[in-house]
């Protein structure tokens, strides 16, 4: 043991038999004992006080026991529940002046006793109900939105698998293709009577460029659809073990068509009649 140190220890007995008590000191690091400062005796010993204020509202006194270090904001915390009112509805003055809600208690002099006024602000408790409405339709349009795009996926498979039978060379009847149609105007109307902002109105115009999308994809098929249709009235969907799409070969449409031409032909020069029974003299 250094000489050093078994000098502290002797100068911490005297002080001790002074009346120093030896809380008084503190090992600094390094290893050096020294006396604590006052700041840090002091500190541990002072208790912040709970100070009682009269807080007027209407013709009501509301009492409320709070710290003197708290802020006003913590007060208004305090009083929604007896008041009823949100704290951003809440002005609190003293002595004929409003309080900031990050302002303490008492840096703006209050004490045990004191006395404040609290009135409803108009103002925030409008803005909060016009907000509080927006957000409620804002979830309205989102679950709005929600439901229309499930609908959607339901009638693109349906636009899917009759796309499939037309390119495939099935005839598909027109009341089908009209009736999906029909569904996605359905859609489109309701799309267009949602009010959205921001994200959902993307998404809302996400989902009517969707709908234009089927309806234009439905519109090219029931072109084909009807093409489809003539063909198959005249040219027979297999020919030596090919299957035929719709569309016909040049040389089979050619060969009908001088067929027609020949027909027609026939029928401008029949050449004679031949009688082959009596009552057809007649």
């Amino acid at each position: 043991m250094s000489k050093e140190l078994l000098r502290m220890k002797t100068n911490n007995k005297k002080a001790n038999g002074n009346g120093l008590s030896s809380s008084a000191w503190e090992m600094r690091p390094g290893g050096m004992l020294v006396q604590k400062r006052n700041s840090d005796s002091n500190q541990s010993s002072i208790t912040v006080p709970i100070i009682r204020l009269k807080v007027k509202y209407g013709s009501f006194y509301h009492e409320v026991k709070i710290s003197s270090q708290a802020t006003f904001g913590e007060l208004k915390k305090m009083l929604a529940g007896p008041t009823g009112l949100h704290t951003e509805d809440q002005k609190i003055f003293y002595k004929e002046k409003e309080r900031d809600s990050r302002g303490f208690l008492d840096v703006a002099g209050l004490k045990d006793g004191s006395k404040l006024v609290l009135i409803e602000d108009e103002i925030s408790k409008e803005k909060r109900y016009l907000e509080s409405r927006r957000n409620a339709k804002m979830e309205n349009a989102s679950r709005e939105i929600t439901a229309i795009r499930l609908e959607i996926d339901k009638l693109a498979k349906q636009v899917a698998n009759v796309e499939m039978d037309i390119y495939g060379g099935k005839k598909v009847t027109e009341t089908l293709l009209l009736s999906l149609i029909e569904l996605l105007m359905t859609q489109l109307i309701k799309l267009d009577g949602i009010t959205a902002d921001g994200d959902l109105k993307l998404q809302r115009r996400m989902q009517v460029k969707r709908v234009q999308k089927y309806i234009e994809t439905l519109d090219m098929l029931k072109i084909r659809n009807s093409a489809l249709g003539n063909h198959n009235a005249n040219v027979p969907m297999h020919h030596k073990n090919r299957i035929f799409t719709g569309q016909m070969p040049k040389s089979i449409y050619y060969q009908q068509e001088q067929r027609k031409m020949g027909n027609f032909a026939d029928q401008r020069n029949p050449g004679p009649v031949v009688v082959t029974t009596k009552w057809e003299t007649f």
